[in-house]
């Protein structure tokens, strides 16, 4: 609720001018009652941590097809006090409940490892170049009053971090946080008369495959990134190239990797090396994840809201970290375990 009320003041807007809602862990219409609105158009589509991205793309669609006018994209999620939150077990009756769970996988370290360790053998990825991922990400997260991991770390000290399950530390996982936020999404001429300058949507693509990791095509490759960041650069009319910032989702230390190369940023197997040589960090010619991400800025348990938000903040000039002469944004979202992605293109410029 806070959320929604904060953004829009800040585009200079009412409840009073919203019809349309989106929510991933709550119903969006019990969401719009709380708040008083009676929506005409709502979401609730879940599809883990990249929801919101997705619902961006669905309300820019909803809007330009006339159903809704005003859409407030939220989010609110108590993972570290479990208020208002309750226990989800594994169906025992379920996929992963009847091919997972019983060899012992079970949670996202034990989950997320598996495909890792198989990339690690196949590229030469070294356990170091992967701990530089946290390391180069608290250097955008250094001082950032906002962030729950607010100071610099070494490779070291990742690596000396508690064990969690090979080759994950705790350093290399995100932290369990609560936190919120929401976005207003409007037609792009209506958000020009706004209080705030205006970041518009170039271009969107979101892809689906297993929801098991053990029947993934390839242990190796976030073929959804692949799929969802091309139809976005198509729309958009973009390429690598023409990228100034970067936010690929980071729940956990190897996930940039495989984003790296998904948007084909890096060839194969070139993504360790790519940040660990600090191409990434501040000054570096691809800036990515310039909250800390993840693994220092926050992780509620759905962390696509905060990646958006830092890519609106850079493409506004009111980051922490800002950097200089950023127009395009590219955030690169993850559902589940590669199960589910999407990727916006967001701009400063109007589209051409």
């Amino acid at each position: 609720m806070e959320a929604a009320l904060l953004a829009l003041a800040d585009a200079g807007l009412s409840l009073a001018d919203v019809d349309g809602v989106t929510s991933a862990v709550h119903n969006p219409v019990e969401v719009a009652h709380a708040l008083g609105v009676e929506p005409t158009w709502f979401d609730g589509t879940t599809v883990g941590g990249t929801s919101f991205l997705v619902h961006v793309r669905h309300a820019a669609d909803a809007i330009a097809a006339g159903h809704a006018n005003v859409v407030l994209v939220l989010h609110g999620e108590s993972r570290r006090s479990t208020v208002g939150r309750h226990p989800r077990p594994i169906p025992a009756d379920g996929m992963m409940g009847q091919f997972e769970l019983p060899y012992g996988v079970y949670g996202p370290p034990t989950m997320f490892t598996l495909p890792y360790m198989r990339y690690a053998h196949e590229t030469g990825t070294t356990v170091e170049q992967l701990a530089a991922v946290p390391a180069i990400q608290s250097e955008w997260a250094d001082g950032n009053p906002r962030a729950a991991r607010p100071t610099r770390v070494s490779v070291d000290d990742v690596l000396a971090s508690q064990p969690i399950a090979w080759p994950f530390t705790k350093l290399m996982c995100c932290m369990v946080s609560d936190g919120g936020g929401a976005l207003v999404v409007t037609a792009a001429d209506r958000a020009k008369d706004g209080r705030r300058p205006p970041v518009y949507l170039w271009g969107a693509g979101e892809a689906g495959q297993s929801p098991l990791v053990s029947q993934m095509p390839d242990l190796t490759r976030a073929e959804t990134f692949e799929r969802s960041s091309t139809a976005a650069f198509r729309e958009a009319g973009i390429a690598v190239s023409d990228i100034d910032h970067l936010m690929i989702y980071d729940a956990f230390a190897h996930v940039p990797l495989y984003g790296l190369e998904a948007l084909g940023v890096v060839g194969r197997g070139e993504a360790g090396a790519f940040i660990a040589d600090g191409n990434t960090r501040p000054g570096g010619w691809m800036p990515l994840n310039t909250n800390g991400g993840g693994l220092r800025y926050t992780h509620t348990g759905m962390y696509g809201m905060f990646a958006i938000q830092e890519s609106v903040r850079q493409l506004r000039g009111e980051a922490f970290a800002q950097l200089e002469d950023v127009e395009i944004s590219v955030v690169q979202g993850v559902g589940h375990f590669f199960s589910e992605a999407a990727t916006l293109v967001l701009s400063n410029q109007e589209p051409m």
